[in-house]
């Protein structure tokens, strides 16, 4: 089997020209990083681990050290990850003072006979675990403060649109072995109540693993993903005998006709097939295959180099 990785970095509104090029070079990186563990004979579970902990670790994407905050002006981040080859699955919310929560959510898979911790229980098991708490300063950027106070600046305006904060990083992949898995995480929506927790921790909805289909990540308006399952309803599609591309317009057109909500999907397929689609403005994305990385940020637009 020849290995595929495909990483998101969250759908967007708009990405100003100044970001524009460190948000496609941290993209590409997180795919590079990935397809090299796929490249060693690692796992899909260890390559979309490492992308998205990459990702988490970049200040440009909302999860991680890039997180948006919420009303208190505090991060709390959510992840899930999942392995396709027997439906383990792992996920953590409102976690807090920790770098990165896909890690967290991969000991909860690996080490507890639960799928999910949340808050204080998550906070406990970090601990037992030994991962290291972080000051909490250093999970809050300068922009991201400043977006907070243009949220609540705002606030009073009549918004229909609640496609502002789309932001999610995720990654899929699928392994020399056959063996599918995803990974997907995410510092939330800017002014957020506290303890909110949207689609991307909930199995089903920011992602979901199975051999015998495919995997999938999501990214978008998290309380529209979790009403439509987008996950599992795009899989389901799959399972049907569409194309990747057929059930990503599907789910994600089912989702923006019923709640107007916009989102974006990264798939692979057990036959190692890739898509990526978006009814945002934009979503930056690379996948990594034979030898070749294909990348984007825009709607048709596309550009493929060959990987060192």
């Amino acid at each position: 089997m020849n290995p595929v990785i495909v990483v998101h970095g969250g759908g967007a509104s708009n990405i100003s020209k100044d970001r524009k090029e460190w948000v496609r070079q941290g993209i590409i990186k997180a795919a590079e990083a990935g397809y090299k563990i796929l490249m060693d004979g690692g796992s899909a579970v260890d390559a979309v681990e490492v992308a998205v902990a990459f990702l988490e670790d970049h200040p440009e994407f909302n999860a991680g050290c890039g997180s948006v905050l919420n009303v208190n002006g505090d991060v709390e981040m959510d992840a899930s990850i999942m392995n396709g080859q027997d439906l383990s699955a792992g996920a953590v919310s409102a976690v807090r003072c920790i770098a990165n929560p896909i890690k967290l959510a991969r000991l909860v898979m690996e080490k507890t006979a639960h799928c999910f911790l949340t808050d204080q229980g998550a906070a406990k098991f970090a601990a037992v675990m030994g991962v290291p708490t972080i000051p909490k300063e250093q999970l809050v950027t300068e922009r991201n403060i400043k977006r907070l106070e243009k949220e609540k600046h705002e606030k009073g305006a009549l918004k229909l649109d609640c496609q502002q904060d789309l932001g999610t990083v995720g990654a899929v992949a699928l392994d020399c072995k056959g063996n599918v898995a995803y990974a997907t995480s995410t510092g939330g929506i800017v002014n957020k109540m506290v303890g909110r927790v949207g689609d991307t921790p909930c199995i089903g909805s920011g992602g979901y693993a199975d051999n015998d289909i495919g995997a999938i990540s999501t990214t978008g308006h998290g309380e529209s993903i979790l009403k439509v399952n987008l996950a599992r309803l795009t899989l389901f599609h799959v399972e049907q005998g569409k194309t990747l591309e057929e059930a990503a317009n599907m789910s994600l057109g089912y989702m923006k006709s019923k709640l107007k909500g916009l989102g974006g999907v990264i798939l692979v397929s057990k036959a190692g097939d890739w898509a990526v689609k978006w009814t945002s403005t934009s979503m930056p994305w690379a996948a990594a295959k034979n030898g070749k990385l294909h990348s984007g940020i825009d709607l048709n637009e596309t550009t493929i180099t060959d990987l060192p």
